[in-house]
């Protein structure tokens, strides 16, 4: 029997003709005589890139078992030394061989961080980027929760061209800057520093001010030729984009934000310590998703560039030059010395994709993780190589995703295909992302 205090599923805010859905409430779980219905929960995507790429020993090499792949194929697979640290997760893990963005082949072996999530090549001299497939989906899916899509990096910004220092690319294909200070991106998660503020205030005062522009704007047509005036209409969509993001953020701010306890993370970390700080990054990116602030991050573990990411391999005893350390993969002992980093790496996670597992969500019949895809991964095989990029996908059980395999795929299947596969568990209904020739088979 429904309570008094029971929301509807279906309840959203509504005002000024701006509709949004709740996050996810426990009022709105009726027990188990009224389960809720699993396509009504959260849909989340998670996007991780590490730099330089990974050791690729051949079969008869002694280090094989510091590779990154797998031996084996299929179900009939096993996992080497890198990737041990996910092994009790494997339910819920595909591991990919083959699949890279075809379009990026010729680049320079650094320049596809910028790409990892766009597919696209950058033409030299202009090096225009397109949209990413985590901002593809912000479209579809971002008004949903307060942030529509949360961009991190060890680094923060930008960055330069061809070593960015975020994953996330904006439909117009230019770079979103990313949050890298743990203490900062939990203070504007949850509207504790003087820029959540200042953005309250702008918002409160920024309607006269779009509505001032467009005034000036039709004044200004009369004195324009054809194509000044395209140019004149473009810009006027993307003010009324701005006023339409606006007034869902107005309405947002009458949401009171999720009380929680930042105890358990340790927000000082900077880069300097380097197990912390990734681990407070995998917190932040856990806890925006626990509170449905956001359902969709992009982290960007260190960029191809001089990242302040170089020197995390000194946490466990190894050089402290993470570009080095891929360089010398093939050299004797190399593929050891990289395995075991990729190894350190996989810890951070698997403990981020544990305390996913380890979630409830809704009336407990589902967890955080079965709700949410995350994609690991780097954009070169050995380092400069632009090609058989070490991918692994997660989580989306509720999706139903297949997972406990290792797919090999030709060199001829773009990485896009598996994009489309993760827009559709989405529930985003798209046939086509950057190169793809369709979803992707086996997953």
């Amino acid at each position: 029997m429904k309570k008094s205090w029971h929301i509807d599923r279906r309840t959203a805010l509504t005002t000024a003709g701006v509709t949004l859905a709740l996050p996810w409430l426990d009022g709105m779980s009726f027990g188990a005589d009224s389960a809720p219905n699993t396509d009504e929960l959260p849909r989340r995507m998670c996007c991780v890139l590490f730099p330089y790429g990974i050791a690729v020993p051949k079969d008869d090499d002694p280090e094989r078992e510091w590779g990154w792949f797998p031996t084996g194929d299929g179900r009939d697979y096993k996992l080497t030394n890198p990737l041990q640290p996910l092994q009790s997760l494997m339910d819920d893990v595909t591991i990919f061989s083959g699949l890279s963005h075809p379009n990026c082949r010729r680049m320079n072996g650094h320049d596809t961080g910028d790409t990892f999530l766009t597919g696209n090549n950058l033409e030299a001299v202009t090096y225009r980027n397109t949209i990413s497939v985590d901002q593809f989906a912000a479209q579809h899916i971002g008004t949903q929760t307060r942030i529509p899509s949360l961009t991190i990096s060890t680094d923060g910004g930008i960055g330069p061209r061809t070593r960015s220092t975020t994953l996330s690319y904006s439909p117009k294909g230019q770079p979103i800057p990313s949050l890298a200070d743990p203490q900062q991106i939990f203070n504007r998660m949850f509207g504790q520093d003087q820029a959540s503020e200042t953005d309250r205030r702008r918002l409160e005062t920024s309607g006269s001010i779009l509505d001032l522009v467009l005034d000036q704007s039709k004044s200004l047509r009369r004195n324009l030729g054809v194509a000044d005036q395209r140019k004149l209409d473009e810009y006027e969509t993307s003010v009324r984009d701005v006023e339409q993001r606006i007034a869902r953020s107005r309405e947002w701010l009458k949401v009171p934000l999720p009380e929680v306890d930042a105890s358990s993370i340790k927000l000082d970390a900077d880069p300097d310590s380097a197990g912390d700080y990734i681990g407070a990054m995998y917190d932040l990116m856990f806890l925006s998703f626990q509170t449905d602030l956001t359902r969709l991050t992009s982290y960007q573990i260190g960029s191809y560039g001089p990242t302040l990411a170089r020197t995390f391999p000194a946490t466990i005893g190894l050089e402290p030059n993470w570009h080095s350390l891929a360089h010398g993969a093939g050299k004797k002992g190399g593929a050891e010395k990289l395995g075991k980093f990729d190894q350190y790496l996989a810890e951070h996670l698997a403990r981020f994709l544990q305390r996913l597992k380890d979630t409830p969500e809704g009336d407990g019949g589902s967890s955080l993780l079965d709700r949410t895809l995350v994609l690991y991964g780097s954009s070169n095989s050995r380092t400069h190589v632009n090609s058989n990029y070490p991918l692994l996908l997660a989580g989306g059980r509720d999706f139903g995703l297949k997972h406990n395999q290792y797919l090999r795929f030709g060199d001829n299947t773009p990485m896009s295909n598996l994009f489309v596969t993760m827009l559709r568990a989405l529930n985003i209904e798209v046939d086509h992302f950057a190169d793809s020739t369709g979803t992707l088979s086996g997953v």
